[in-house]
């Protein structure tokens, strides 16, 4: 009898309220390990735009991707388009992550992306005759093996559903024709290909391709598709591609869990154009809030760390759809040609508006009006409205700003604007409750007059200065130095020098002053120096 109370591992096997011990104890266990689990390793930082793209997170992409061990992109496809300026030279990304123009990080595509193939490939090439940014980018790209294709007659379907909503409706989406809705509506259907099929048995590949092809042919009957050709250009793309495959899970699951390293993840696209949140149906066929991060790359949500939503100074979208704030008039004119509010994808007309980049572009208006509420019907809305019926007749609420009339090009700190520019920002942080957290920029920090620079060993050392608050941080080459407060670090060689305490390391000997404090090599002595307590008419 005893030895049926007993477990294998001598442990009593007594019931509670009907439970088994064993039960209890596994249960117990697991509910240890939820309360003592561990912070997470390592966490993405991630930037997206939260107006209708184009806010310019491309520069804070570059900005931050300087000094990133990994930089990520997650979703969207093509359709999208970033041009980053790298010692006076014009680079356009659509596809490529820009941080492939640090040669010191690892650029993945993950496999919430839609590859266009030939988009890819071309925009490498492109981009390489411009300059040496990209040289060797094959050994510094990765592509997840779960990422979908998009496919020509993916691109060809895009243009005829315009078409159709055109003569059906009498409107289009504006899509930028890339093919990334078929792409996606392929996904969700579950009759897409990935990237692992490409690379994969290509006999298998093919049948599955025609399949697809014929899919299409017959919603579409006039739909022409060059299916040998195709394969045929794919099968030599899967050649190229082969070598940058990689599993996508497993190579994020190494990023966050092993050693320490700086991830950044791109947006695309911007939150008013997210699939679920944005102003539906003239969105794109992605998530591209932070979610997306989620499911696109395979982070847990305890991964994500920072999250930086850019903004721009006044508000632009490309294409159709409802924009309660457009400046159909001069302004809108005005802000269309001094920012150059042209799409780097389609090269359409940025449609402008006044709602934190780009402040510059603000400098000859004696007046801004903000957009701070909607009414419809003389009644107020409390949040943004799905429908779009409803956002087409808002009537905006403006709050009007005084202009600062002058130029802020030279500007690198929020000190160094005028008192209006100032109280703009100011305007914008207290509204949102949100603080703007790239409005300080280092003097040395210029590109284009955005801030930022590039330059040196071989075209690609990277010089970092910021200045906040009385804060200094340089980054050159390996070598680096901070100044905080009196803190200095500096190459392998580590000196702090804060409130009086030093601390240097040469090789295995460790030397330590602080208030009369000395720890040498293995050896340790302690000393105290002019120190005396005094208790009760004790001292020691």
């Amino acid at each position: 009898m005893e030895a049926d109370n007993m477990m294998s591992n001598g442990q009593e096997k007594v019931a509670l309220n009907g439970e088994p011990a064993f039960k209890r104890s596994r249960e117990t266990r697991g509910t240890e390990s939820l309360r003592n689990s561990r912070e997470p390793q390592n966490k993405v930082t991630v930037v997206l735009g939260a107006q209708w793209g184009d806010e310019g997170k491309g520069k804070v992409v570059d900005l931050l991707a300087m000094d990133a061990d990994i930089v990520c992109r997650c979703q969207g496809g093509n359709n999208a388009g970033h041009t980053v300026v790298v010692d006076k030279v014009e680079y356009d990304f659509h596809l490529l992550p820009s941080g492939v123009l640090n040669k010191k990080a690892v650029s993945f595509i993950g496999n919430g992306v839609v590859i266009h193939l030939p988009g890819l490939f071309e925009e490498a090439e492109k981009n390489s005759q411009k300059g040496s940014g990209l040289q060797g980018w094959e050994e510094r790209l990765k592509i997840s093996d779960r990422a979908h294709i998009v496919f020509n007659f993916h691109q060809a379907v895009d243009g005829l559903q315009e078409q159709q909503r055109q003569q059906q409706a009498g409107k289009n989406l504006g899509t930028t024709k890339k093919g990334i809705g078929p792409a996606y509506s392929s996904k969700a259907a579950r009759n897409g290909l990935r990237v692992c099929d490409l690379v994969s048995d290509f006999s298998v590949f093919s049948e599955n391709f025609r399949v697809l092809a014929s899919h299409f042919q017959t919603m579409f009957p006039s739909l022409n598709i060059d299916v040998e050709g195709e394969l045929e250009q794919l099968k030599n793309y899967a050649e190229r591609l082969r070598p940058l495959v990689t599993d996508g899970v497993y190579f994020m699951h190494k990023a966050l869990t092993g050693p320490s390293k700086k991830i950044l993840v791109e947006g695309a696209n911007a939150a008013l154009l997210d699939i679920d949140f944005g102003t539906y149906p003239f969105v794109t066929s992605s998530n591209c809030t932070v979610g997306g991060v989620c499911t696109g790359l395979g982070v847990p949500p305890s991964h994500i760390g920072r999250v930086y939503g850019v903004v721009k100074a006044y508000t632009t979208r490309v294409g159709v759809g409802a924009f309660p704030t457009e400046q159909d008039n001069e302004i809108g004119d005005l802000l269309q040609s001094r920012g150059r509010e042209f799409g780097v994808t389609t090269g359409r007309r940025r449609r402008c508006g006044i709602a934190l980049t780009k402040l510059d572009i603000l400098d000859t208006l004696s007046e801004i009006k903000v957009g701070v509420a909607y009414t419809v019907d003389d009644k107020p809305l409390d949040s943004f409205p799905a429908n779009m019926d409803v956002l087409t007749k808002v009537v905006v609420t403006y709050e009007t700003l005084p202009g600062w009339c002058c130029s802020t090009e030279g500007a690198r700190t929020l000190d160094d604007l005028p008192p209006q520019a100032q109280d703009y920002i100011h305007f914008i942080e207290s509204f949102l409750e949100v603080p703007e957290v790239f409005k300080r920029r280092a003097k040395a920090m210029q590109k284009r007059h955005t801030g930022m620079v590039r330059q040196g060993k071989e075209g690609h050392r990277y010089v970092m200065a910021r200045q906040r608050q009385g804060t200094d941080m340089v980054q050159d080459g390996k070598a680096k130095g901070r100044h905080r407060y009196g803190t200095v670090r500096q190459g392998k060689a580590k000196g702090r020098h804060r409130y009086g305490a030093v601390q240097q390391d040469k090789g295995k000997t460790k030397e330590r002053h602080r208030e009369g404090t000395i720890r040498q090599g293995k050896r340790k002595a302690q000393g105290q120096y002019h120190a005396a307590r005094q208790d009760k008419g004790k001292v020691q």
